[in-house]
């Protein structure tokens, strides 16, 4: 309800429609992008006999987990993430934003990896954390925004995607947007 009133909020600061719409690519990015973490990290593998100590258990488990991809199984994974990322940028034709929560889920405590209540995983940090990789493998220029706080105090964020290489209409919706809504002197109870 928070990020519905914000975005609401932003298509009045910025002149835009407002639509409720489920993209249609949404669905295909997490094994893609499970797939390009791991995958990628493999390159840092070496590193984890001396420091793994020093290490985040969650990135040890992701760079350890890529072992498992081959080379042909790596050349389809691009492949995929090739489509995902061309239909991500078709659908922005028809669109000048992307509204959405930053993450899907409220506030939970810095040293866990995922909130308490969710699957365990040993480094899927993209099953709550929805709504930005898809940007981050398409190359859109998104914000998040502060849009207000839980009942329990807990901050919300608001993310503006653009379509690709926009990044000035990001930042100018996005400056619209916090003139309607300062934010700046809010501030969450210490106690949270």
């Amino acid at each position: 309800a928070l990020v519905r009133r914000a975005a609401e909020d932003f298509a009045r600061a910025t002149g835009n429609d407002l639509h409720d719409v489920t993209p249609g690519w949404g669905k295909l990015g997490p094994e893609i992008g499970r797939g390009m973490w791991s995958a990628h990290l493999t390159r840092i593998a070496k590193f984890i006999p001396q420091f793994e100590a020093r290490m985040d258990p969650g990135l040890v488990a992701c760079i350890r987990s890529g072992d498992t991809i081959s080379m042909s199984d790596y050349q389809e994974l691009r492949l995929r993430k090739m489509e995902y990322v061309a239909a991500i940028h078709a659908w922005f034709q028809d669109w000048d934003f992307l509204i959405t929560p930053s993450v899907s889920v409220a506030a939970f405590p810095a040293e866990q990896l995922m909130p308490s209540d969710w699957p365990k995983h040993d480094w899927d940090w993209l099953s709550w954390a929805e709504f930005s990789y898809p940007f981050n493998m398409s190359w859109n220029p998104a914000a998040s925004l502060p849009c207000g706080f839980t009942a329990a105090g807990l901050p919300v964020g608001m993310q503006i995607v653009g379509r690709r290489f926009d990044d000035l209409g990001v930042l100018q919706a996005s400056a619209a947007f916090e003139a309607a809504r300062p934010w700046a002197d809010k501030r969450p109870p210490l106690d949270v």
